[in-house]
């Protein structure tokens, strides 16, 4: 579906999708980085089916399938993923209290935490939208209304304590964490093939399908009998006798 580019002879630089460009099929638009979103839904998935028995078929089969399928984006690594990963890990040393279990906001309002999924440490980034400051009203600065006069009642000045116990949200050094390397097209095309479900990105929203249905089917049970035992030869169904 996605648009192609003619082979030319010898060699060719490497082509990279344009992140939010069209895919080819409607309302789905290509993915900023979609190796990393595979691997955290599928780890995700394999925590979740965790609380499953280990010998039930719904277990072993959803792990059977998503292990396969991670084996296939885990192998396809972009250049330069060693030093990037080298880089990262140097940063979450030295800014240990911005890669915590809780999101933790910076003034510019990126904010970054640390979740971990199947013994795998996931860093996880959240950017706000860019938008035109001409459409911008508000300056940013929260309204807590007109200071009171005269003297406060004890209940009144219970909510002083807050603004001292307040987190700064300057930024002593400021930096930025650098995304993982883009997968080029043929990369991505060979994850697609490999897994055989259409764009990535297609794969990405059934990854992300399986990993709410395992709450849906860990909450059911479904590894139990049924609660209503079938009738004889119900699920004997037309066959041809000899």
């Amino acid at each position: 579906m996605r648009a192609t580019l003619s082979r030319m002879a010898g060699v060719k630089p490497a082509r990279y999708l344009t992140p939010g460009s069209k895919t080819g099929l409607a309302g789905i638009y290509t993915h900023e980085s979609p190796r990393s979103a595979l691997l955290f839904l599928y780890s995700t998935t394999l925590d979740k089916v965790k609380a499953a028995p280990e010998q039930s078929v719904y277990r072993q089969s959803v792990e059977a399938i998503t292990k396969h399928r991670m084996a296939i984006v885990e192998a396809v690594k972009p250049e330069g993923y060693a030093e990037w990963q080298d880089r990262i890990s140097k940063l979450v040393k030295e800014y240990p209290d911005h890669f915590t279990a809780t999101a933790k906001t910076r003034r510019d309002g990126n904010a970054s935490w640390s979740v971990e999924k199947n013994g795998t440490s996931f860093i996880i980034l959240k950017r706000p939208n860019v938008v035109d400051d001409r459409y911008l009203e508000w300056d940013g600065e929260l309204n807590e209304g007109s200071e009171l006069e005269g003297v406060r009642s004890a209940d009144e000045r219970k909510d002083q304590a807050l603004s001292a116990t307040r987190t700064s949200l300057e930024e002593p050094v400021p930096f930025t964490v650098e995304p993982e390397p883009a997968l080029t097209a043929d990369q991505i095309e060979d994850i697609e093939n490999k897994i055989g479900a259409g764009l990535i990105e297609e794969v990405i929203q059934v990854a992300e399908g399986e990993a709410r249905l395992a709450d849906v089917m860990i909450k059911a049970k479904v590894w139990e009998s049924l609660e209503e035992k079938p009738v004889e030869g119900q699920w004997t169904y037309f066959e041809r006798k000899a």
